[in-house]
């Protein structure tokens, strides 16, 4: 090639790359649209967690936490309820009793990923990895293989999307939240904020750990779950799991039973 027409080959070369970054970008944060929770909830039922009409599934993220979590267990087992916990690998990594004690009471446990971080400012491999040290702790410690998978902040990328595929996850948001991470939440605020969005068929969403919000927070939680469990018994609405959720979900809550073996990277 003459040497005149390097200067020119460079100059496309560079401009396609600067066109095909910002495409490649775009496709990986595509699926932020579920973020918006009124938009998700009418358009993606599904990921939003709706099921039966009669039903709501109560799920927190964040644990296991030595210091809050058997807290909630104790409110859950006052009231004969199970529910969905979105676990984070490194914290059950440091209480690996605690969430054997959680399956073995009953409780549903999903994963949260390893640690809590965005997935936007991930790539496909560490997106992958993330999620499959998650999944292959939480089976070594439960016996159980889990199912479900909640993204750090709710926000899906596409790499999770391609990562939750292969190893047999399905994400699952929530339609109404506690805001309960908060400095200023309360108890009443909790319920208050969950009840104003909560329907039959919803998943609601709180945290039984503080770990990634501020100090002291699940304390708020705590306050408002016997509210909420009232609540929801006056409205004439069963409250339990996930897997409890939809009669879709029993399938693969028996599958979920069968230990399965780890997929590495």
């Amino acid at each position: 090639m003459p040497a005149n027409r390097k200067p020119g080959l460079a100059r496309t070369v560079l401009k396609s790359g600067c066109v095909a970054l910002p495409a490649l970008a775009a496709v990986h944060a595509a699926p932020v649209i579920s973020t918006l929770g009124p938009l998700r909830n009418r358009l993606m039922p599904g990921l939003s967690g709706q099921g039966r009409a009669d039903h709501v599934a109560l799920t927190f993220d964040d644990g296991p936490d030595p210091l809050s979590t058997p807290f909630f267990l104790r409110v859950l087992d006052e009231y004969r309820i199970r529910a969905t916990f979105f676990v984070l690998g490194s914290m059950a990594n440091r209480a690996p009793e605690l969430l054997r004690e959680m399956a073995a009471a009953g409780h549903e446990i999903g994963i949260h990923g390893w640690q809590h971080r965005p997935l936007l400012l991930r790539g496909p491999r560490a997106t992958y990895q993330d999620f499959a040290r998650a999944r292959d702790r939480v089976a070594e410690i439960t016996g159980q293989m889990p199912r479900l998978f909640r993204p750090p902040y709710g926000v899906m990328s596409t790499s999770a999307h391609l990562a939750v595929r292969r190893l047999g996850l399905t994400p699952v948001l929530w339609t109404c939240w506690g805001e309960d991470w908060t400095r200023r939440a309360t108890p009443r605020s909790v319920h208050q904020t969950v009840t104003a969005d909560l329907r039959g068929g919803g998943t609601i969403l709180l945290h039984d750990s503080d770990c990634t919000s501020a100090p002291g927070a699940w304390r708020s939680a705590l306050g408002a779950l016997p509210m909420l469990l009232d609540t929801c018994e006056r409205r004439g609405l069963q409250v339990g799991p996930l897997r409890d959720h939809a009669p879709a979900t029993s399938t693969h809550a028996c599958e979920a039973r069968r230990p399965v073996r780890a997929v590495r990277a």
